[in-house]
């Protein structure tokens, strides 16, 4: 330990004491302490080996294994695709046409064509949409408004558009939103027309969409008047820094008011839906028309999303049916809103959308007026997510891994329940599927990736999933990936009793020999709105592999709680809390593994997480001090009740219905149980898991005397990404961090 590092320890345990000071420190001096520091120097830190460096460099600086995406749009049609390509030689890109079937190229719109009459440069074109019969095009360019192309006349003009443009079902007007309302531009009229009318920075309009006759708009009004604000720095003048006011709605305070209303297409008059609007709030899912332009549907989820129910209201008469309702005890729609909306079949006669009312998550179809006519997707399995529906041929597309949690494949499925489910994705492709369908759902982009190997992108056909053409593989990525893995990533299974399996996977370091015994470094997530045990190529597994070839076993482990595959039970195993069951079952995974393989040394165990990853860290080194000796938190929420209410009410309410499960679930109310070494990394712009949830900790560790360390990054948000140097210079304090306090590497078996 270094001098630097005695004398920062000392004072933390110094201001721990309150009104004292460390017997002796004061008295023989902090001078006398240096020089005898001096006369008995201590052996310096370990140092961040150059290779690891560079690695680290390659990684998050030269973004070396960033995988490219391919990047395109269907025409409307399904005959082919269209991207932006630049030119041999040129700064700007071109708009281009690829045939579906044969692959021929075609410009569309080249760089003269994207010059404007009058200009010298070509628009810098960022995104585009086309009209619904593919006649022309929307184009949004940098720095320049938006712009139609007309394929017949080459014609180009600057148009009016806004946020979230929409074009009409006959292609002749823009809706868009400008200053918190709504706005429609009649291309032939050259003219906008307002319609709606805010005049409070509190109210917004958005979410709109057009009837499919054109006539109306439906939209979500939201008034966060009663929403409190929140003081944030803003970092102008270091010495008169400004302050800037957002609002916050935390857990149990008010959160907006929303409302759905429907507005002719001349805005004329505005007509507001009338849906139960309980006093505590709610929020709203799907909000569209109902397969036809008289009536919509309304998708409103309780404020603690413990209920759902779909309306249908019909929007000149007025009259509200509830269709669908229902409720789970734990919560109905997460926070990834997998089991959201639903979609219309048989020309608005049935609808069909996914509920974990029986168990798993499957597919249900229900006639209009709300009647149950048949599951389609039976068994113990999860559809993992819902595709398209192939209605002419009676298809539904859906995503699902029956038998492995960690991985992702796409099925299809009767519509009207003749037959069981099929998988769509080859046997022989094992790991994790996305898919890009064309509108005409004889084409898709596919995406083909595993922990170890990059994605490939390719053109197949369906439902034969033949390879029509390659259109990304990543090759470079790929050349690099394989010169770094020495073993193949291992996934696990991890039985701790009680017919609990999880699943977790491995990374070993390079020279691994399993004659000796290694330290473990556990990245862990754990919470219910993400997985980290996925067969799917991710930046973030360089980082670990590179941690793991300075000697550690790097291991995730996936406890119940998160949103694996697995079951309704499985996911809403924690209710109502967060961290509590988590915590014990990543122990008991570690002790598990360490039964399973000699080579784990459970005297060394560090584990490091970010966001809910960070409070599951501060969890395992509060409440098991005996199983985990380093952690690394990083932007956590050791106060689960000063987070933001969207998040935290789904899976624990709210502190006033749940105060036991928000004082066990809050990482600071365990604080004195720290004995290990422990660093909390935070960015003091956060929006999201603000500093001061963090600093109240901070305070209670000073309290208690406990020993840490703490690293802030100035005016950097959740995602510590802001700044040059910073996202580098993070992993080089983590893996230092981790060398110094958690030793590398084998040692002999015992």
């Amino acid at each position: 330990m270094t001098a630097r590092r005695i004398v920062r320890r000392l004072a933390a345990q110094g201001a721990g004491l309150r009104g004292g000071s460390i017997p002796g420190l004061f008295g023989f001096g902090l001078v006398g302490l240096l020089a005898a520091l001096t006369l008995f120097p201590t052996p310096a830190s370990p140092q961040v080996p150059p290779e690891t460096e560079a690695r680290l460099r390659s990684i998050f600086e030269a973004g070396d294994f960033n995988a490219r995406s391919f990047q395109a749009t269907w025409l409307p049609d399904g005959s082919g695709y269209t991207t932006l390509e630049a030119p041999t030689g040129a700064s700007q890109r071109e708009l281009v046409r690829y045939d579906a079937a044969s692959g021929d190229r075609t410009v569309l719109a080249s760089l003269s064509g994207l010059t404007p009459s009058g200009a010298s440069e070509p628009l810098n074109i960022s995104g585009y949409q086309f009209a619904p019969d593919g006649s022309w095009v929307l184009l949004q360019a940098r720095g320049n408004g938006s712009w139609m192309l007309e394929w017949a006349t080459s014609t180009l003009k600057q148009v009016e558009a806004g946020g979230g443009n929409t074009i009409s079902p006959d292609g002749g007007r823009i809706l868009f939103g400008r200053g918190g309302d709504l706005h429609v531009h009649d291309l032939a009229a050259g003219q906008t027309t307002r319609l709606t009318w805010t005049t409070a920075e509190s109210v917004s309009n958005g979410r709109a969409v057009w009837s499919p006759d054109g006539n109306r708009v439906a939209f979500v009004q939201s008034d966060a008047s009663g929403v409190r604000m929140r003081s944030m720095l803003v970092p102008t003048d270091p010495s008169y820094p400004e302050l800037r006011e957002v609002r916050f709605a935390r857990v149990g305070e008010t959160i907006a008011k929303l409302r759905v209303g429907v507005v002719d297409a001349e805005g004329r008059e505005v007509r507001w839906i009338s849906i139960p609007s309980p006093n505590e709030g709610f929020y709203l899912g799907q909000v569209s028309w109902a397969g036809n332009s008289e009536e919509l549907l309304v998708e409103q989820f309780s404020r603690f999303r413990d209920e759902r129910d779909f309306f249908i209201a019909n929007v000149r008469t007025g009259e509200v049916k509830r269709i669908y309702h229902e409720s789970d005890p734990a919560w109905v729609i997460a926070s990834y809103r997998l089991n959201a909306g639903l979609e219309w079949i048989r020309g608005g006669d049935s609808f069909l959308f996914l509920t974990e009312k029986d168990g798993w998550r499957h597919s249900y179809v229900y006639s209009r007026d709300g009647r149950e006519e048949r599951l389609l997707t039976p068994g113990p399995s999860d559809v993992m997510e819902r595709g398209p529906v192939d209605e002419g041929e009676g298809w539904l597309y859906f995503f699902a891994s029956p038998d492995n949690a960690t991985q992702r494949y796409l099925y299809r499925v009767r519509l009207d329940g003749a037959e069981g489910p099929e998988r769509v994705t080859p046997e022989d492709q094992p790991g994790t599927h996305f898919y890009d369908f064309s509108p005409d759902l004889r084409w898709a982009f596919h995406t083909y990736s595993t922990f170890d190997t990059p994605p490939v992108t390719a053109l197949v056909s369906l439902p034969d999933h033949r390879v029509v053409r390659v259109l990304e593989d990543n090759a470079r990525v790929r050349r690099r990936a394989e010169a770094t893995i020495a073993h193949p990533t291992e996934f696990l299974e991890l039985d701790i009793g009680d017919g609990i399996v999880m699943d977790a996977w491995m990374i070993k370091p390079r020279d691994f020999d399993p004659s000796r015994r290694y330290p473990v470094f556990i990245y862990v997530y754990g919470e219910p709105h993400g997985q980290t045990v996925l067969d799917r190529w991710s930046t973030r597994n360089n980082y670990h592999r590179a941690i793991a070839d300075l000697g550690y076993l790097v291991v995730s482990i996936e406890n119940r709680g998160t949103p694996a595959p697995k079951g309704a039970a499985w996911r809403r195993a924690p209710f109502p809390t967060i961290g509590v069951q988590s915590t014990e079952e990543h122990a008991a995974g570690v002790r598990e593994l360490g039964r399973m393989h000699r080579y784990v040394d459970l005297s060394r165990v560090g584990i490091w997480g970010w966001s809910g990853g960070g409070s599951n860290t501060l969890n395992s080194l509060f409440r098991k001090p005996d199983v985990y000796h380093v952690g690394i938190a990083v932007v956590p929420k050791p106060q689960p009740h000063l987070y933001n209410a969207w998040f935290q009410e789904i899976y624990m309410e709210t502190l006033e219905t749940n105060p036991d499960g928000y004082r066990v679930s809050a990482p600071i109310n365990y604080a004195e149980g720290l004995e290990g070494d422990l660093l909390i990394i935070h960015g003091t712009g956060e929006t999201n898991t603000h500093l001061e949830i963090v600093e109240g900790l901070v305070d209670r560790l000073v309290e208690l005397g406990k020993t840490f360390d703490y690293m802030t990054y100035p005016n950097r948000n959740h995602g510590l990404s802001e700044g040059e140097g910073t996202a580098v210079h993070l992993r080089m304090l983590m893996v230092r961090y981790l060398l110094e306090h958690l030793p590398a590497g084998g040692r002999a078996g015992g």
